[in-house]
C-alpha cells in the first residue's frame, strides 16, 4: 500500500472511531427515587372506659324475697331500676336474725354500690355495717336514725295516712259495727298501720254519729293482738278467727305473709248474705294474692318500690346523701288500692267521702294523729 493510501485509510479509521464514540448516548442523569409517602395516620382518641354499672344489693328480712309483701315490694324497686337504668341487682335472703350481719358483710366484700336492708329488725346491723364502712352507701326500709348517718338513707312511710282512709272505709262497710286488726310484732312500722286504721274508724264515728268498734288494737293503751311472727300463717288464721268470732266483719292483718292465713280464714267464713271483708297491707293483695280476690276490699299501699328506686337514682346521679326518704299521700308513697271486685258494692257517697278525706289529709285540714 502506498504511503498516500495508508494515510487516507488511517484518517478514515480514526473518523469512524470518533463517530462511533460520539454516537453512544450518554447515560441520562438519574434522580434519587422519591421516598414512598405514607398516608397520614388517622387521629386517634384516647380509649374511653365503659360507664361503670351500678350494683344494688338487697338483704331481706326473714320473710324472704317472695313474701308478697315488703321484701318483694322493695325488690320490685330494684328490678324497676334494672329495667330503666341498666343497673345490676342482687339479693341475699335472711332466714334468721344472725344472717343480717353476715349478709351485710358479704355485700361489703362484693363491693356493692348500694346496700338495701329491708325492715326495722335490720336497724342495728345496718348501723354497725354503715359505721364500720363509711365509704359504702346504705338504705334501710322502715328505719330512721337520729342523728342521721351520712351514708344511710332511711325510708319511712306515713302509712297511718293511708290506713286512716282504710279505717274510714271499713267503718262505712261494716254491718256488725265491729272491725278488727292485729300485728306481727309490736314495732313502729306495724303499729303505725294499726294507729291509722283505728283513728280512721274513730273519725267515721265522729262524722256519722256511729259507734263502730275496733278490735285488736288500742293506741292509747298501746295494747292489742300480735302474733310475734311474720311467717306463721297458721297463727294468721287463728287470729282472724278470733276477731271474726268476736263479731268483726272487716279484718286487716299487719303481719306480712302471716296475713295469708287470715285471708284463708276470711274466705272460709264469708257468705253472700254475710260478707266479711279483708284489707291487705304493703302491696295490692288483689294482685299479689289472686286466690283471695273475692274477699279483698282494698289494701293499704306502702310503695317501697318507688322510694327504693328514688334512692337508687340518687346513687346514679351522684346526689346520694344520708337522711330520710319519706313516702306520704302527698307524694304518692302511700295510698289505698282500688276496690276492684267491690267497686260496685262501695256506695258512691262513701267513695266521694274518702276522696275528700284524702285531699283533706294532704292539705292538713284533717289530722291522722290526735
Amino acid at each position: 500500500m502506498s504511503k498516500k493510501l495508508y494515510a487516507i485509510f488511517a484518517v478514515v479509521l480514526m473518523a469512524s472511531m470518533l463517530l462511533a464514540a460520539c454516537g453512544q448516548a450518554a447515560p441520562a442523569p438519574t434522580e434519587a427515587p422519591a421516598p414512598a409517602t405514607e398516608a397520614p395516620a388517622p387521629a386517634t382518641e384516647a380509649p374511653t372506659e365503659a360507664p361503670k354499672v351500678i350494683k344494688v344489693c338487697e338483704i331481706t328480712d326473714t320473710g324472704g324475697i317472695d313474701d308478697k309483701s315488703f321484701n318483694a315490694t322493695a325488690w320490685k324497686g330494684v328490678t324497676d331500676a334494672m329495667a330503666e337504668f341498666g343497673i345490676e341487682g342482687k339479693y341475699l335472703e335472711s332466714t334468721q336474725a344472725a344472717d343480717y350481719e353476715k349478709n351485710i358483710n358479704a355485700f361489703i366484700e362484693e363491693g356493692c354500690d348500694l346496700i338495701v336492708t329491708v325492715g326495722f329488725l335490720l336497724g342495728d346491723a345496718t348501723k354497725a355495717g354503715a359505721e364500720a364502712n363509711p365509704d359504702f352507701k346504705f338504705t334501710i326500709i322502715d328505719y330512721a336514725y337520729d342523728p342521721a348517718l351520712p351514708n344511710v338513707v332511711g325510708q319511712v312511710f306515713n302509712t297511718d295516712e293511708a290506713a286512716f282512709l282504710a279505717g274510714y272505709l271499713a267503718a262505712g262497710m261494716s254491718k256488725t259495727g265491729k272491725v278488727g286488726t292485729f300485728g306481727g310484732l309490736q314495732i313502729p312500722p306495724v303499729t303505725i298501720f294499726m294507729d291509722g286504721f283505728y283513728y280512721g274508724v274513730k273519725y267515721y264515728n265522729e262524722k256519722k254519729g256511729t259507734n263502730v268498734e275496733v278490735l285488736g288494737w288500742d293506741p292509747v293503751a298501746a295494747t292489742g293482738l300480735f302474733t310475734q311472727s311474720f311467717d306463721d300463717q297458721n297463727l294468721g288464721k287463728q287470729f282472724a278467727i278470733q276477731l271474726m268470732d268476736n263479731g268483726a266483719d272487716v279484718v286487716m292483718p299487719v303481719a306480712g305473709p302471716v296475713g295469708i292465713g287470715s285471708a284463708a280464714a276470711v274466705k272460709e267464713r264469708t257468705t253472700a248474705d254475710k260478707p266479711i271483708y279483708f284489707i291487705g297491707v304493703d302491696s295490692d293483695w288483689f294482685l299479689t294474692q289472686p286466690d283471695y280476690a273475692d274477699i279483698i276490699l282494698t289494701s293499704v299501699l306502702k310503695k317501697m318500690d318507688a322510694t327504693t328506686k328514688a334512692v337508687i337514682k340518687k346513687v346514679i346521679d351522684g346526689t346520694f346523701e344520708g337522711g330520710l326518704e319519706v313516702g306520704s299521700l302527698a307524694n304518692g308513697g302511700v295510698d289505698i288500692a282500688p276496690y276492684h271486685n267491690f267497686d260496685a258494692a262501695v256506695p258512691a257517697e262513701l267513695k266521694a267521702e274518702i276522696e275528700q278525706l284524702k285531699a283533706d289529709i294532704i292539705s292538713g285540714a284533717v289530722k291522722v294523729k290526735p
